[in-house]
């Protein structure tokens, strides 16, 4: 429902944006979009053909999520962070696949867990959601090594689309993040937090809890709130001006955004690349 919402609130085809770079003719197949039959080709064969563009044969997708314990927090929303960055996921997976794009998932605490390969196929939709639907956030985690890690299995320029909270120091995830562009890799950085580390509701005296570390500080929070605020938007602009500079996408969001920003920012940020 999110996809197909999106996909009408465009007006056109998805695939006169995600593809603009003719590549060759393939004969047409069950599922394929009508309008991409060439009818000057049938007109000459009697066979019905579809135009292939080149980002569908070079384009391949990586999903990778964090899943770490803080990202199973929630105060307010229906959904946790975890809950909404597999929301998010499925909703990016399913529109690769319809785009005949082949799609992998990864998933990553304090090391990678579990990997599936990426493919094409509509049958490929069913194993993804399948491990997205069993997967649990737990324990701490090490981004900026996991990163390298990624970094290292993938053998072929990508597109890494990472889900996390970022919770931690920017430095060594940048440069993490660093080393997937010079192997190649287009990213695209959906920054993840709940809508209460965003707009801090919380008045007076309360204790927080580190979930990874189980730490407790307690604080003040009528007193606290702007310098918290402060500090939180010098953070994501950290990560915005640096991942400027490297050329990823970012994307920051909370738990009461819709899908569509982020699939929006897809399709955005796909375009630009052909």
């Amino acid at each position: 429902m999110v996809v197909r919402g999106f996909l009408q609130g465009l007006h056109a085809s998805p695939y006169h944006g995600f593809s603009v770079q003719f590549s060759e003719h393939r004969r047409y197949d069950r599922g394929d979009d009508p309008k991409d039959i060439d009818w000057l080709v049938y007109a000459k064969t009697d066979k019905y053909y579809v135009k292939r563009f080149e980002s569908e044969t070079n384009l391949t997708g990586y999903l990778v999520m964090d899943l770490s314990e803080s990202m199973g927090f929630t105060f307010r929303q229906e959904l946790t962070k975890f809950e909404y960055a597999v929301c998010l996921a499925a909703s990016l997976c399913y529109l690769m696949i319809m785009q005949q794009d082949p799609i992998g998932l990864i998933t990553f605490s304090e090391r990678v867990e579990a990997s599936l390969p990426a493919r094409s196929r509509r049958g490929h939709l069913a194993a993804v959601m399948a491990q997205l639907t069993n997967l649990k956030p737990h324990g701490t985690t090490d981004l900026p090594a996991c990163l390298t890690q990624v970094a290292a299995m993938l053998k072929h320029r990508s597109l890494v689309m990472l889900c996390s909270d970022l919770l931690g120091d920017p430095e060594p995830v940048l440069k993490a993040l660093a080393r997937l562009r010079h192997a190649g890799h287009d990213v695209i950085l959906f920054h993840v937090l709940d809508e209460a580390e965003v707009s801090f509701p919380y008045a007076g005296a309360v204790e927080f809890e580190d979930p990874e570390s189980g730490e407790k500080v307690p604080v003040d929070a009528t007193a606290f709130r702007e310098e918290y605020l402060g500090q939180l938007e010098a953070f994501r602009e950290t990560y915005r001006r640096k991942c400027s500079d490297l050329r990823i996408d970012y994307v920051p969001m909370d738990t009461s955004m819709p899908f569509d920003k982020a699939l929006t920012e897809y399709l955005l940020s796909r375009q630009s690349r052909f």
